[in-house]
């Protein structure tokens, strides 16, 4: 499962969301504008997951918003006690519509 959430602020589909279920079988992609976030959940017991980027890793760049942020209301298509994430990602903020853009 492949999800983009815009986080534009003048855009008219802000704090929105897409979320795309890819396969080996479908061949589908994503692509994901820059200014949104993306994340991925793994719905198989194993997964190859490829993407390119426009520019130069820089890790100082990386945010986040929680997967799990009310707003945004996002099926991530796997029960919560299944749910494997990492640490640091446990620590990132909810997402609103009314707090200043990342």
């Amino acid at each position: 499962m492949d999800v983009a959430v815009d986080i534009r602020p003048d855009s008219p589909t802000y704090g929105n969301h897409v979320a795309v279920r890819l396969s080996a079988e479908n061949k589908l992609q994503l692509y994901v504008p820059r200014g949104s976030l993306h994340g991925f959940a793994v719905l198989s017991q194993t997964a190859e997951f490829f993407y390119k980027c426009d520019n130069h890793y820089n890790k100082w760049s990386e945010q986040g918003i929680h997967l799990a942020s009310p707003e945004l209301n996002i099926n991530w298509l796997i029960e919560e006690q299944d749910i494997i994430i990492a640490e640091k990602d446990l620590l990132l903020p909810f997402f609103s519509r009314e707090a200043i853009c990342l």
